[in-house]
């Protein structure tokens, strides 16, 4: 069963923690869905991922391409039809208990200076570990990430 990671951002822009989990990924030999809720959000994101150096080239695509299937990462609104092993959500979209059984990861990130952000993050933790699946909270409120909070995990 999939550990489920809730990354609270403080400090850091969302597409470059995307970019280090993405990377982290991919060297774990996984394919990835990145799941949000808005295209224009995601096309933004996409952007912001081609502009990584040679070294940090992280293959990937916007939903709605001819190679959908086969891509490595896919940014997409809905259900992933690349075969993704991980899951990143952004801007709040929806991770359910049912498809993380069917995951290695699945990665939560929200903005904890936003109100409505860290709401969201909350009822999807409870939602999460309510249903017996393992999750680790992280934030980066100091400067470094760390651990603040973890349930459900094998002994």
């Amino acid at each position: 069963m999939a550990e489920v990671y809730f990354y609270q951002l403080k400090r850091s822009p969302q597409a470059r923690t995307l970019a280090t989990l993405l990377a982290r990924s991919l060297d774990q030999g996984w394919r990835v869905a990145v799941r949000g809720t808005d295209r224009d959000r995601l096309a933004a994101l996409d952007d912001a991922l081609w502009q990584g150096g040679a070294d940090d080239f992280l293959p990937h695509g916007l939903e709605g391409g001819r190679h959908d299937t086969r891509q490595p990462v896919l940014l997409c609104l809905g259900e992933a039809r690349n075969g993704a092993d991980a899951l990143i959500s952004v801007d709040g979209a929806e991770v359910a208990v049912d498809e993380v059984t069917g995951l290695r990861r699945a990665s939560i990130l929200f903005d904890g200076n936003d109100d409505d952000a860290l709401a969201r993050a909350r009822d999807q933790w409870r939602a999460l570990t309510g249903a017996g699946l393992p999750a680790r909270y992280w934030s980066e409120e100091s400067g470094k990430w760390a651990e603040k909070a973890s349930r459900n995990l094998p002994e």
